[in-house]
């Protein structure tokens, strides 16, 4: 197994342990430190595939894996959010249904015989949920964690945001991706 499928494992096997000390409040810190895990699993995620690429160790593992670890640690994260009030069902429905729908594409073009990468798009989605996810633990630490509640009023307007942008760019990650995908699946089998 090379270093960027082990990057890419061990964000899957980050994403429970986050979550869990996400929501056990009994932990101090607990904010402080899921906040941690997850920038550990989201620079997991940067440096499996910048290796991957400069050492030319592409695989087809890879590039199944590393999108669906991506998916774990943010709904991870958007869980969270929804569990302490901070998150619309709707905008976790929305994910959920581009993941869904990607990942089906994904399989009946291996069916053919074809890997459908990561593109652009998906990069571009996977980031915005990341920062996204960071910027509203990092409020929740400094108000829960460190006891600043100056930050609650900007907390529920800033989530709000964030989490409606990342939702609009998975929406539109997941047209695209459609998009292209139609173009190498093989419909009349």
């Amino acid at each position: 197994m090379n270093t960027p499928n082990i990057l890419t494992i061990s964000r899957m096997i980050i994403t429970p342990i986050f979550l869990a000390v996400f929501l056990i409040k009994a932990i101090p810190f607990h904010y402080a430190i899921a906040l941690f895990l997850f920038i550990v699993g989201s620079l997991t995620d940067l440096f499996d595939g910048k290796i991957a690429r400069k050492k030319g160790i592409v695989t087809n593992f890879g590039k199944f894996a590393d999108p669906l670890a991506d998916k774990m640690l943010t709904t991870a994260a958007i869980l969270g959010f929804i569990e302490v009030g901070y998150c619309n069902i709707w905008i976790l429905f929305i994910i959920l249904f581009r993941e869904f729908a990607i990942s089906s594409m994904r399989l009946v073009a291996a069916s053919d015989g074809v890997v459908i990468p990561a593109n652009m798009w998906g990069k571009v989605k996977t980031t915005i949920q990341m920062v996204a996810s960071i910027v509203i633990m990092l409020l929740l630490v400094l108000i829960f964690d460190f006891g600043l509640s100056i930050f609650e009023t900007p907390l529920v307007i800033v989530s709000n945001v964030l989490l409606w942008l990342m939702a609009a760019a998975t929406a539109i990650s997941g047209i695209v991706y459609v998009i292209r995908g139609t173009k190498v699946i093989d419909f009349s089998k």
